[in-house]
């Protein structure tokens, strides 16, 4: 029987030069950070997560160690207690079903269901671009091969100036590339940087950008009102005709339980590096399907989150569309996937799944030891 040996964390920083400005970020960015999780077991295997600090796990390695590392349910029960008390513990389930899928020689998305071999990608920018220049660069994903594509309102950080403006922007992007793609728009306003202390807006506002969008034959409006305002986008979902998603940063699986009953969302938008890890968000996806709501991830976080996200979509939810963070050249793939040996690749604007067992993550460990910190 295949027991945990070590749990090792180690934290790395990649300079950002010139500074990727992200539009739901008043601040440039001149820094990348990731955090990487390994987990040995006695027979010389290793698992691998990515995500955030693991602030407050120290202390709780014996909670894990000698134990098998197939006891998933187990694991993540225990990682739900550590993240009450303290940060978010999830890139410890990653390496754990990481590890887990390579005891079984099988990967993670076919030990999950193995509902698809491949995701249609949308493109996810970040960029708070002017008009023309958004327009030009949906052009260019039309060429790529991408058949979707998400654009971010930028009002709360200045941006284009307000969500008119934002609107127009949308519109020069319509008129550029007509139906080729379809169009997803994130309003950022579930959630704030620490800095960043705008309201979110009231369902009134909220509303009169999703009418001034309906014409654009917009696939979804992504966080329009704030992350607890569930009557509020319960009520949006029923006054506009633009399927509502959300859900990226909510903290606890209960608050996905919740957003199902009260019919909030059409979309769920979980990031299994963030909330859940693997384990839980496979439940969260299970229970939306069968809510007859659609599932599919966030993964804003770096390339192993992508590759992460793109497993549990494949396998347990089969979404529709995946985000595919890719908005160069402030947001390339080489900025993207550091920690990997290669960039993720995709073929025009689909991934397909790796065969390999697990996740079928390759670290760049030259890269690793030069990007490494000291204990955070």
């Amino acid at each position: 029987m295949s027991r945990i040996a070590s749990i090792e964390i180690s934290h790395h920083s990649m300079p950002l030069d010139p500074p990727f400005k992200a539009s739901w970020d008043g601040r440039d960015r001149v820094q990348f950070d990731a955090t990487v999780v390994r987990v040995r077991d006695e027979d010389g295997r290793e698992g691998v997560g990515s995500g955030d600090l693991m602030l407050g796990f120290q202390g709780h390695e014996d909670l894990f160690v000698g134990r098998d590392p197939r006891d998933l349910s187990r694991h993540a029960e225990v990682l739900s207690h550590i993240d009450f008390h303290y940060g978010r513990p999830w890139p410890l389930d990653l390496a754990l079903q990481d590890l887990a899928g390579q005891i079984a020689e099988e990967p993670v998305w076919r030990r999950l269901g193995g509902r698809s071999d491949r995701l249609r990608l949308y493109a996810s920018s970040g960029v708070a671009r002017d008009a023309e220049a958004l327009a030009d660069q949906a052009h260019r994903f039309v060429e790529e091969g991408f058949q979707g594509l998400k654009i971010r309102l930028s009002a709360t950080q200045g941006g284009r100036g307000g969500w008119r403006e934002d609107v127009k922007a949308l519109e020069a992007v319509r008129a550029r590339v007509g139906g080729a793609l379809a169009l997803m728009v994130d309003c950022n306003q579930g959630w704030r940087m620490p800095w960043d202390t705008a309201p979110a807006w009231t369902f009134k506002q909220a509303l009169e950008v999703a009418k001034a969008l309906a014409p654009l034959d917009i696939t979804w409006l992504e966080e329009p009102l704030h992350r607890a305002d569930l009557k509020g986008m319960a009520a949006l979902r029923q006054a506009t005709s633009i399927p509502i998603a959300g859900g990226e940063m909510t903290r606890e699986l209960t608050a996905f339980r919740d957003l199902i009953e009260a019919r909030a969302l059409d979309i769920l938008q979980p990031d299994c590096a963030l909330v859940g890890g693997i384990t839980g968000l496979a439940r969260v996806a299970e229970a939306a399907l069968a809510a007859n709501l659609r599932f599919t991830p966030h993964s804003w976080t770096n390339g192993f989150g992508v590759l992460a996200n793109a497993h549990l979509a494949a396998g347990a939810a089969g979404s529709e569309w995946f985000e595919w963070p890719y908005d160069p050249p402030e947001w390339s793939p080489e900025r993207r996937d550091f920690l990997l040996a290669q960039p993720l690749e995709r073929k025009g604007g689909v991934y397909h799944l790796p065969l390999a067992p697990g996740l079928g993550a390759v670290l760049d460990e030259d890269r690793l030891r030069a990007t490494r910190l000291g204990d955070v």
